[in-house]
């Protein structure tokens, strides 16, 4: 029975792994083709049948992706606005998750879940009363107007990814500190940010992408060519190179690479903030 059962259990694992080696296969395939594609010259993107490994593989299509369309410009852009919507959205969530976790005051509860209700409402939604805002404080066709509803759009989910964290964190050591003459500040700078570095670089990383990856809001904000961001400059890139598809898929590649970089100096944090931060509510 023992060994019927552990039979069971390795064919059970074998199954999940090959399941899910499968799933990962499918997901990365069209990724790695795209980077292999950006790397054709334009006399073979259409070769039959597909090689992922290059025949004559060149850099020039990053060359002209980056220097045509002003591109660059975009791409800095984009960095501008992602950078510092992720600094001030993780120092308000940061501030908010704190005295949500440790602070008592009327109407916490009541506070904290009208906030959490608006995660239950599509950003799609909320494009038009955005915009009549916007209007109204002067924000459109301005990266302010950006960075102010980038830094509402992620508050809400970040500032609760951080309560549930920091509520993990025993209370003991925050009473050792009060009694060493630590007041609130120096107990958040002190104890609670350095003790949520895996959190940290969760809600960053959600922020950098949220900014970083959003079109929707940039293109009915953004009217001057010289403010666009750069998923609005590779939907035009793509219509006026539609049949370049090296040229594309190397625009795509370079707008993935900040991405990468945030993703892999964070990963360590990743997963860690993130399952703490969503257990505790």
């Amino acid at each position: 029975m023992i060994v019927k059962s552990r039979k069971g259990e390795k064919l059970a694992q074998s199954s999940r792994f090959i399941a899910l080696l499968i799933g990962a296969v499918i997901m990365i395939m069209p990724f790695i083709y795209m980077v292999s594609t950006s790397f054709k010259k334009r006399t073979y993107l259409f070769e039959y049948p597909p090689k992922f490994i290059p025949t004559e593989p060149t850099t020039q299509n990053y060359v002209d992706a980056w220097s045509r369309s002003d591109f660059s410009r975009y791409f800095l852009n984009s960095l501008f606005v992602a950078t510092v919507t992720t600094l001030v959205t993780v120092l308000l969530a940061t501030m908010s998750a704190y005295a949500f976790a440790r602070f008592e005051f009327v109407g916490k509860k009541t506070l904290f879940i009208a906030m959490l209700t608006g995660l239950m409402v599509p950003t799609i939604v909320m494009i038009i009363p955005q915009f009549i805002i916007a209007k109204h404080l002067h924000l459109i066709d301005s990266f302010s107007g950006l960075i102010l509803f980038y830094v509402g759009g992620n508050f809400a989910l970040n500032t609760f990814l951080m309560r549930g964290f920091m509520e993990e964190i025993p209370k003991d050591l925050d009473d050792a500190m009060l009694v060493d003459g630590a007041g609130p500040w120096k107990r958040f700078t002190r104890l609670y940010l350095p003790l949520s570095r895996p959190a940290l670089a969760t809600i960053s990383l959600f922020s950098f992408l949220g900014a970083w990856d959003e079109f929707a809001w940039a293109v009915t904000l953004i009217n001057s060519p010289e403010k666009r961001t750069l998923p609005i400059a590779i939907a035009l890139f793509q219509g006026q190179h539609a049949t370049s598809w090296g040229l594309v898929f190397a625009a795509c590649v370079i707008a993935l690479i900040p991405v990468f970089i945030v993703y892999l100096s964070a990963q360590k944090h990743f997963v860690s903030g993130l399952s703490v931060g969503a257990v505790k509510g």
